[in-house]
Formats: C-alpha cells, sequence, structure tokens
C-alpha cells in the first residue's frame, strides 16, 4: 500500500514557492519563511496568485508531486503533472469505456450506489448518536428513500436515468443537513447548497473541502495511470477533471461533509472566520483555513478499516485505494469496480 507523505498547503497570500537543491523554499517578500525537503511531500496546493518558480514545479512535475494552484476561496485554478504514469493500455481501456455509454454505465451505477448508500449513513449515525437533538421523523423518511435510491441506482439503465437518481437523492439528502448542525446553530445553518459563490459559512467550507477533495483524486488517478480528465458518468469538459469527479462521488457526505459537520460541532471554527466578498459571497479568513486545513490533515490520518480490502489504512488514502481498484477492474483483474462502502 501506498505510503501517505504529506500535503503542503500554502495560504499566505505574499508566499512565493522556489526550488533550492532538494528542498523547496517558502518566500515572504524576498525573505526565507521557510524550507523543507521534497522528498517528504506528496502534494502542494498553493492557495494565492503569486505562484511558485518553474524549477520547482519542473522537479515536482519530474517527481511525480502533485501541485496545484487555487484561489484563497478554494476555486480551481490550474494544476501541473509531469509524464503520464502507468501503461499506455490501460489509458486506452480507459478512453474505449468512457465512449461505451453501456460500459462506462456499470461503473457509474456502482460510484452512485455508493454515494447514496454513504449519505443514508451519515443521517443513520446522527439518529444513532444524538436521537433526542434531531427530527427523528424527517431523517427516518430521508434514509429510506436514499436506501431505494441506492438500490435502484445500481439497476439504471442509462446515465440519464442514473444522474436523475443522484439528483434526487441529492436533493433528499441535502433537505435534511441542517438537521445535522448540532452548535453554533444561529450562525451556521444550511438551507440548500449554493455556490460559485458561496452564500453562506457552511456552503463556503463544503466548497472548500470538495476543492481539496477533488484534487487529491485526481492525483491519486494519476498515480495508478488513468486520466483524471476522461470520466463515465461526468462526460468531457474542457479543464474539468471528470473522473476525479466521479470517484469522489462516493466519498462526499463520509470524508467531506462529516468533516465539515465536525468543523461546526467542535467548534474548530466559528462566524468571526467568515467575511462577505463583494460579490456577495462568504469566504474564510486566512487564520480559518490554516485551521481547517490543519483539522483536515489530523483527519486524513485517522485509520479505518477498508470495506473491500478488509485493511486498515489512513483516510488519506481512501481515494488512491479505490483509484487502484478502477485501474484493476479496467485491467480485467477483478470482475467489477467496487466502490466504498461505508458504515
Amino acid at each position: 500500500m501506498k505510503i501517505l507523505r504529506n500535503t503542503l498547503y500554502i495560504t499566505t497570500p505574499e508566499s512565493y514557492l522556489a526550488l533550492d537543491g532538494e528542498n523547496i523554499v517558502i518566500r515572504q517578500q524576498e525573505i526565507e519563511a521557510g524550507r523543507l525537503p521534497l522528498h517528504n511531500l506528496e502534494s502542494i496546493v498553493i492557495f494565492n496568485y503569486v505562484g511558485a518558480s518553474p524549477a520547482l514545479m519542473g522537479a515536482c512535475a519530474k517527481k511525480g508531486i502533485a501541485l496545484s494552484f487555487l484561489s484563497p476561496n478554494g476555486k480551481f485554478l490550474a494544476r501541473i503533472t509531469g509524464e503520464q504514469q502507468g501503461n499506455v493500455l490501460l489509458r486506452r481501456t480507459q478512453y474505449r469505456i468512457a465512449d461505451d455509454e453501456i460500459t462506462s454505465g456499470k461503473i457509474a451505477n456502482n460510484i452512485i450506489a455508493a454515494k447514496l448508500y454513504n449519505s443514508r449513513w451519515v443521517l443513520e449515525r446522527a439518529l444513532r448518536d444524538h436521537a433526542l437533538r434531531v427530527d427523528q421523523k424527517r431523517l427516518s423518511k430521508v434514509t429510506g428513500f436514499l436506501v431505494n435510491a441506492s438500490k435502484n441506482a445500481l439497476m439504471a439503465g442509462s446515465l440519464e436515468q442514473l444522474r436523475g437518481l443522484e439528483g434526487e437523492g441529492a436533493a433528499q439528502y441535502f433537505s435534511v443537513f441542517d438537521e445535522l448542525i448540532l452548535q453554533q446553530k444561529e450562525n451556521f445553518f444550511f438551507h440548500g447548497r449554493n455556490r460559485r459563490p458561496p452564500l453562506d459559512n457552511v456552503n463556503a467550507m463544503l466548497s472548500f473541502i470538495y476543492s481539496l477533495l477533488a484534487h487529491e483524486t485526481a492525483a491519486a488517478l494519476e498515480t495508478v495511470g488513468l486520466d483524471p480528465y476522461v470520466g463515465f458518468l461526468h462526460r468531457d469538459r474542457p479543464g474539468r477533471p471528470s473522473l476525479a469527479l466521479d470517484l469522489m462521488e462516493e466519498l462526499r457526505a463520509v470524508l467531506a461533509d462529516r468533516f465539515v459537520l465536525s468543523l461546526i460541532n467542535k467548534r474548530v471554527v466559528t462566524t468571526k472566520g467568515f467575511n462577505k466578498t463583494v460579490s456577495g459571497g462568504i469566504e474564510m479568513d486566512e487564520e480559518t483555513r490554516r485551521a481547517v486545513l490543519l483539522a483536515w490533515q489530523k483527519r486524513k490520518q485517522e485509520q479505518i478499516e477498508h470495506p473491500f480490502l478488509k485493511e486498515k489504512i489512513p483516510w488519506g488514502l481512501v481515494p488512491y485505494a479505490q483509484a487502484l481498484l478502477l485501474a484493476r477492474h479496467l485491467r480485467g483483474d477483478i470482475d467489477g469496480y467496487p466502490p466504498f462502502f461505508w458504515k
């Protein structure tokens, strides 16, 4: 199993990254603010517009270190990748399957079935742990809907039908998401999913964490030799990592959503860390972003037992494990793609 190394997050607006030998150097206004060896890094995520030196970008590409540039509020800007990893035959198989709606639909069915299943269990966990603090009737009604939707997703006969099931399931799940917010409800509330820009504190955090998860899923797919831009459910669109968006669907509720809820309910974040922009959107300030990233790194180190592999791995390796299983399926090593079912 792949070793989980570190992700370097650069959040200060004036930071510039450069290369010195085998070390990455962080400079702020020509002053060295820190350095660390490249071999300790799995990926680098930069949340500013200053950037990195061409030498560093080249070194990251050569060493397989994922380097992504995001805006300060988490919007994806660009990604540096090096030489394609893996067997060209694997990628050719991926492209052929992506062009075949029936074959790609079988993989997509599994992914969405797992997404709906996992969304259901996030609600079931809330019913079990906080029965006296949530609307049990509302949550139970939605979990029943998601049980049937997950089963129907496995049998969906077309991608259009599958997208309809996914959309209905997501709408039901998010209709009771506010019930899962148990603390700071006067400042952290959820009245529906919104983005570009997010209009409240909860949506701002969800969009931010989804961006991080997409980055890590794309890096995992590249590591196993797959093209993150050619998907099975999300169709081709220039600049969109469609396969990464496919694969992260099954992890949204159990990894990203539960993490955001924990930040609120454990008071890791407070309303003071959020600001309204000129456009009316909400974004985190630098201090809050740092706290969120630190907590995200800790969450990724937590151990779970993978439901298919039956071995303990950190949460941070789950995207890689799923990418590896998908690659094995495409090579014909396993009959079907085993999605991540969490409970």
